[in-house]
């Protein structure tokens, strides 16, 4: 299954990357995105990224080069959990926005499945 990436940090480039497709996310939203992937590979290390699953799932992926000694597989996937637990809400909202305007959902719709 193909994925679309939204962002992601490198530790080791000590770049950050964002997908112009998605420049119609807010640029609060943006800036939100940029901390949580920046601060993610300051602590853990390796490259970090934030992308879609082909039905608008939000997914967070982390690793690390084979030789990287510092890279905790461990504290990573314990990070990945808080930040998905803390920014549940973004994930949601970035969920639906992928939906409508990359799938071209019917907002209604899916509006009516949240509250249901």
């Amino acid at each position: 299954m193909a994925k679309t990436v939204l962002c992601g940090a490198n530790a080791y480039e000590m770049k950050y990357y964002f997908n112009e497709q998605f420049n119609g996310i807010p640029d609060s939203i943006k800036e939100e995105l940029h901390i949580i992937c920046v601060l993610f590979t300051e602590e853990v290390g390796g490259v970090f990224t934030i992308a879609f699953e082909e039905d608008g799932t939000v997914v967070m992926e982390t690793n690390a080069d084979d030789d990287d000694i510092y890279y905790d597989e461990i504290s990573s996937g314990l990070l990945v959990s808080e930040v998905r637990r803390n920014r549940q809400e973004l994930f949601e909202s970035l969920s639906l926005y992928y939906r409508v305007f990359i799938l071209k959902e019917d907002v209604t719709a899916l509006l009516d499945e949240e509250n249901a």
